[in-house]
């Protein structure tokens, strides 16, 4: 088999495969009923079909089933007959020994199978071979039905392509005649070797017609399962540009990717056991058709007809016959539009290394040439970027560089952003080589430099787009250029922000200084500084500056510009409470995107749209619209920076939405895709709030040390809130409470952090549940904390019906709160606030309407995954002694009613003693064993074997685990 030919690194890890998988064990799920008989897996050589069928194989012989196996080999055609039954069986006889097979057939009847294994003994004297085949094909099939009366048996052939005869005959025959036993055929064999006319078409076409066969078709891995498979391999996260590049080059084939990998990075050159494999195939055609594919290979992966007659100087009809056994030994593909295609980029890439190097520099000079002539030879569009390619192959410096800046500005107009940044650098590289480059493509240096700045930074390349702007502002002068000094300028600002690099607000306002009053050039300087300030919450200047600009943009009646600006104030807005202005600004500059034809200022609208609704409650509307986006964003080549930051934003309307699961996915899925930093950090951050909704407390601990030592320290007011509110419930979480007041008391709580409703009652929300969870271990700071939180909030309104819900989560106004995020279908929000109600329920006496309560929050929770909540829900449960489910016995909720009126350790948890108790109090506190015993008058020693039962007791192995545990199951009460 050819995946076996080649000794490299595997993948530990399966990927991928689920629906093949559950696919095979549904037939094999039918086999046991008696009712299938076969699975016909095709699929390219070294897809994984070897490895899907091992996986599956091995899951069913721990499900009971006998699995025999056994392969073709490329020489059974002219001899080996049988091949793959005979290593079937001789499997089973190693197993099992030749007398115990034996005996499960008629006296006599192993001697037919002495022409398969010598073990049997002597081969029958009968000589008329058709009656001796007919036996010995009604041996084989009685030996499985025997074998299956036992335990279902699994008989998987691999490689039928290559199968004799005598073999397809057998599974023929297998296949209509296994019906009345649990045995499951799995026949593997290669798709792209069956030309029309391989002797298997006609067996596979006979097999599709018998009930209970079916045949599954084995696709190439996407390239997220690729990614996967690298990670398997290397043992760690793969870098996006690799996995990217390694996809690219192995069309998603298992083999070639494991092949690439022996490269030290994934732009290496073929791997020499996988080229001379590939050219295997190659150097078995004839002489012209190697000829023409070589001519093909300078192409491309795909070469029309007409332009590979012209390139080869060939009449249509000698192309047609000097490719067609190509075409006949599945080498190339016909395609679509009159071309060929060569079946995988890795054949061509073989292909090309062959060409000798005068040969490449002329065929690749004879592309370029044809082309130019004629451009309808390649698909509309292309001719520019197809024409660059060659002359750079071609090594021809001139035209290689006029070429290339052609194709560059092709590709701005089709948003291919990467493709320009490329060519542009090629264009620079040239440079140097070309005396008169200027004047050949009618710009300068500086010029190209400024234009591949601007596409570095739309396709979120910041690191390359910061050497772009540095390098053109080192070629003007300030004096002489302002504006285009000041545009410069700004776009180091912003690339400085995606890369959360400090110094763009510097930056901001030395362009400010610059830009002449009442120019454009003022105008797009004072639209990123009004939005920088905004975004600090400074939103009084900030609206100011934005529209001075907007006075200005529309004087100059630049739409553009003033679609930025209109979605500029629309974020002030937002921040200052007036969220339907908000809304209608989006959509005023949504429709001048979209009339323009402005991909980034669609995006852009579509995404604080998304945002928007979210805030407002509006989650499920944020999905589907922030979907669009993301679709859009592709469409304009802008997935990888808006459309990134559009899935983030998606992100957090599912974790709103309590569908956890889609959430994590989104994020992880951006995040493996090496997203920008403010992306990454967008990301991560919704990633969190899963985590600390379900207790993955490293997860979360990994994010918040993203951020650094101080993440309330943020340049912007949204992530200062976001990273304290997660830092609380990290603490919390680990059952710290006073390192959550802590985390609460370092953030400012002043009107540039409050004066957004929605971010300002989170925080408030968030430090009130702080303050609650540390009154019992340091009463005096949460209830300083608290009326500082009550006074800072005196000015505060709510804009929307999320702002109103977290203002009734600090109000303490609970069963309120749960109502309401219920209306906003915000279930996680709503399974919290009925805890709280509860246990204000419960300290009040009100133990059944604290019972109803959580068993409201119960479900919820649990769905959820929520377990850190479940765990609480049901702390409380025990503690007041109420039932979770209405129909538990009437003795256990007397029971435990019993035990919460003592004070008892809940049930479920062994009990304390009162002097463990004491000590479980003081541990909580953080005292040390020394402390505990001074309080207690009791000895150090006393004190630890105290402290080891407590730990024993709750199943924990630290002093802190037994504190949160404490909190979490509440096992002690403040001291009086």
């Amino acid at each position: 088999m050819l995946e076996t030919m080649m000794g490299r690194a595997v993948s530990p890890v399966f990927v991928g495969r689920k629906r093949e998988l559950a696919e095979l064990a549904e037939a094999f799920t039918q086999a046991r009923k008696k009712a299938a008989a076969a699975v016909l897996l095709g699929g390219e050589a070294g897809v994984g079909k070897s490895r899907l069928v091992t996986c599956f194989a091995e899951r069913a012989a721990l499900d009971g089933a006998l699995v025999l196996a056994g392969g073709c080999v490329e020489l059974s055609a002219e001899g080996l007959a049988y091949a793959p039954f005979t290593a079937a069986l001789r499997q089973l006889v190693r197993e099992r020994g030749a007398e115990e097979v034996s005996a499960l057939l008629p006296e006599g009847a192993a001697r037919d199978l002495a022409r398969l294994l010598p073990e049997f003994g002597e081969p029958g004297g009968d000589t008329e071979s058709e009656t001796a085949r007919a036996r010995l094909f009604e041996q084989i099939l009685t030996l499985l039905e025997r074998l299956a009366e036992q335990r279902p048996i699994v008989l998987v052939i691999e490689d039928i392509h290559w199968a004799d005869r005598s073999s397809r005959d057998l599974i023929a025959f297998l296949s209509r005649n296994l019906r009345s036993a649990p045995v499951l055929m799995v026949l593997t064999y290669r798709s792209d070797d069956l030309h029309r006319q391989h002797p298997l078409r006609p067996v596979l076409a006979e097999l599709g017609r018998v009930d209970g066969v079916m045949r599954m078709d084995l696709p190439r891995l996407t390239q997220d399962e690729v990614a996967a498979q690298m990670a398997g391999i290397l043992g760690r996260t793969p870098e996006f540009a690799r996995v990217t590049e390694v996809h690219r080059r192995s069309e998603g084939i298992p083999l070639f990717v494991e092949a690439l990998m022996e490269c030290a990075d994934g732009d290496c050159a073929l791997p020499d056991s996988l080229h001379d494999l590939i050219i295997g195939s190659v150097e078995q055609l004839p002489d012209e058709t190697q000829r023409v594919l070589r001519v093909a290979a300078a192409g491309g992966i795909r070469v029309g007809h007409d332009l590979l007659a012209a390139v080869t100087g060939l009449s249509g009809v000698e192309l047609e016959d000097a490719i067609r056994p190509a075409v006949a030994a599945n080498v190339v593909q016909v395609a679509d539009g009159r071309a060929y295609a060569f079946r995988h980029a890795l054949i061509r890439e073989a292909v090309h290394d062959e060409l000798l190097p005068g040969e490449h520099v002329r065929l690749h000079a004879r592309f370029a040439e044809e082309i130019g002539r004629d451009r309808t030879l390649v698909p509309p569009g292309r001719a520019a970027i197809e024409i660059a390619h060659h002359w750079y192959s071609a090594r021809d410096d001139v035209w290689a560089l006029v070429s290339a800046w052609e194709a560059a500005q092709e590709a701005a107009r089709t948003f291919a952003y990467n493709e320009k940044v490329q060519l542009l650098e090629r264009v620079l590289t040239l440079w140097g080589k070309v005396p008169d480059a200027a004047d050949r493509i009618g710009a300068d240096h500086t010029t190209v430099l400024e234009q591949a700045s601007e596409a570095a930074h739309a396709c979120g390349e910041y690191d390359r787009g910061v050497k772009f702007t540095k390098a053109a502002l080192a070629e003007l002068d300030e004096a002489a250029e302002p504006e285009r000094v000041a545009e410069l300028v700004v776009r180091l600002s912003q690339l400085k922000l995606g890369k959360r690099r400090p110094g763009a607000l510097d930056d901001l306002r030395y362009a400010e200084r610059l830009a002449p009053a009442g120019s454009l050039a003022r105008a797009h300087v004072l639209a990123r500084l009004g939005s920088y300030l905004i975004f600090r919450n400074e939103v009084d200047e900030g609206t100011a500056l934005t529209e001075e600009a907007l006075a200005i943009a529309r004087a100059h009646g630049d739409e553009c510009l003033e679609a930025d600006l209109l979605l500029n104030l629309g974020v002030g807005h937002s921040t200052a409470g007036r969220s339907p202005l908000m809304l209608e600004a989006n959509e005023i500059a949504l429709e001048i995107g979209r009339r323009l034809r402005s991909g980034r200022i669609v995006l852009r609208a579509l995404a604080n749209t998304v945002d928007a609704l979210n805030n407002l409650g509006r989650s499920a509307e944020a999905v589907e619209l922030a979907l669009e986006g993301e679709r859009l964003a592709k469409e304009y080549g802008r997935h990888r920076t808006q459309g990134a930051f559009i899935a983030g934003n998606r992100a957090e309307a599912l974790e709103a939405l309590g569908r956890f699961d889609e959430a994590a996915e989104v994020t992880e899925r951006e995040l493996a895709k090496d997203p920008s930093t403010r992306d990454r950090h967008h990301l991560s951050r919704t990633r969190a709030e899963v985590a600390a909704a379900r207790g993955e407390t490293e997860v979360l601990r990994s994010v918040l040390a993203m951020f650094g030592p101080r993440p309330e320290q943020e340049e912007f007011t949204q992530e200062a809130v976001a990273n304290t509110c997660l830092a609380i419930r990290l603490h919390l979480l680990e059952g710290a409470p006073e390192a959550a007041l802590e985390a609460a008391g370092r953030m400012t709580l002043e009107a540039r952090v409050l004066n957004k409703p929605e971010l300002g009652w989170r925080l408030v929300a968030q430090i009130a549940e702080a303050c609650e969870a540390a009154a019992p271990v340091a009463p005096e700071r949460a209830a300083a904390l608290r009326r500082l939180a009550e006074e800072s909030v005196a000015a505060m309104t709510a804009d929307g019906p999320v702002a109103e819900a977290y203002r009734l989560c600090f109000d303490g106004d609970h069963d309120a709160a749960a109502a309401a995020w219920d209306r906003l279908d915000r279930p996680f929000r709503r399974a919290a606030a009925l805890l709280r109600a509860a246990r204000t329920a419960a300290a009040s006496g009100d133990r059944e309407g604290a019972a109803v309560r959580l068993r409201t929050a119960h479900p919820v929770a649990v769905a959820l995954g929520a377990r850190p909540l479940v765990a609480e829900i049901e702390a409380l449960a025990r503690r007041i002694g109420a039932a979770l489910t209405r129909d538990a016995p009437e003795g256990a909720r007397q029971e435990g009613a019993a035990a919460g009126a003592a004070g008892g350790t809940p049930a479920g948890v062994p009990a304390l003693t009162p002097r463990e108790q004491e000590v479980l109090r003081l541990v909580a506190l953080g005292r040390s064993n020394r402390d505990i015993a001074a309080e207690l008058f009791i000895s150090a020693k006393t004190v630890s074997v105290h402290v080891s039962n407590i730990l024993a007791k709750l199943g924990v192995s630290t002093r802190g685990e037994a504190a949160a545990a404490a909190h979490r199951l509440a096992l002690i009460t403040a001291s009086p």
